[in-house]
């Protein structure tokens, strides 16, 4: 198994086949899993491309984060075991209280987990408490949100306010996205930054992170 056929079948969204390629991988004499994770990485760094482009679209970048999926369900019980010592930047993924979209936040979570974060995913509708326990489970020091309403926008607040009445906001950084949101707004009701769609996402949780 080489490793280039890994990257072409994030490339070429083979969601179908992903999974048993990977195990083929791991099951070659001496490999690495991180070899294989950066063979996937590769893959979907060119897909983030063609997205910017505009060669590749939505139904693309979607098809693309199921593949990741795909790969991850084989690859990340050999990653945690061959990974005890890094120290991984960990962050908390979810889509605002009243909002049930989730395409936008599955996408920037399999890009997250390729870039080798720790990830939380909390799901859609998440209660701003939620959050505020999950920093406190996990440690996490990056907060991404989703809102894809306009009547949700204001769910980024509650967030801040909760956070910071727990004296937990100094310790996080929050980012945002999603449809009515811009930079502007995002720093009026408290976060910190704001991406306009998963590929920046990721560009900016790396700043934040300092990677």
């Amino acid at each position: 198994m080489d490793f280039e056929k890994l990257t072409e079948l994030v490339i070429e969204l083979e969601v179908d086949d992903i999974e048993a390629a990977v195990k083929e991988a791991l099951e070659g004499d001496g490999k690495d899993p991180f070899d294989i994770l950066n063979a996937l990485t590769k893959g979907m760094d060119e897909v983030g491309k063609r997205y910017e482009e505009k060669e590749y679209y939505l139904t693309e970048l979607v098809l693309a984060g199921e593949t990741m999926k795909e790969a991850f369900k084989v690859l990340q019980p050999a990653l945690a075991a061959a990974d005890q010592s890094q120290d991984k930047t960990k962050i908390i993924l979810g889509t605002v209280k009243g909002d049930n979209h989730d395409i936008g936040k599955n996408i920037l979570g399999s890009l997250l987990l390729s870039s080798g974060f720790e990830l939380y995913d909390l799901g859609m509708d998440v209660d701003a408490n939620v959050i505020v326990d999950k920093v406190k489970e996990t440690g996490a020091t990056i907060i991404a949100l989703s809102s894809l309403l306009t009547m949700t926008v204001e769910q980024i607040k509650t967030v801040h306010e909760a956070l910071k009445e727990a004296g937990l906001r100094d310790s996080v950084k929050l980012i945002v996205g999603g449809a009515p949101l811009n930079m502007e707004l995002a720093k009026r009701l408290g976060a910190d930054d704001f991406a306009d769609d998963a590929v920046d996402g990721v560009r900016h949780i790396k700043e934040l992170a300092g990677k």
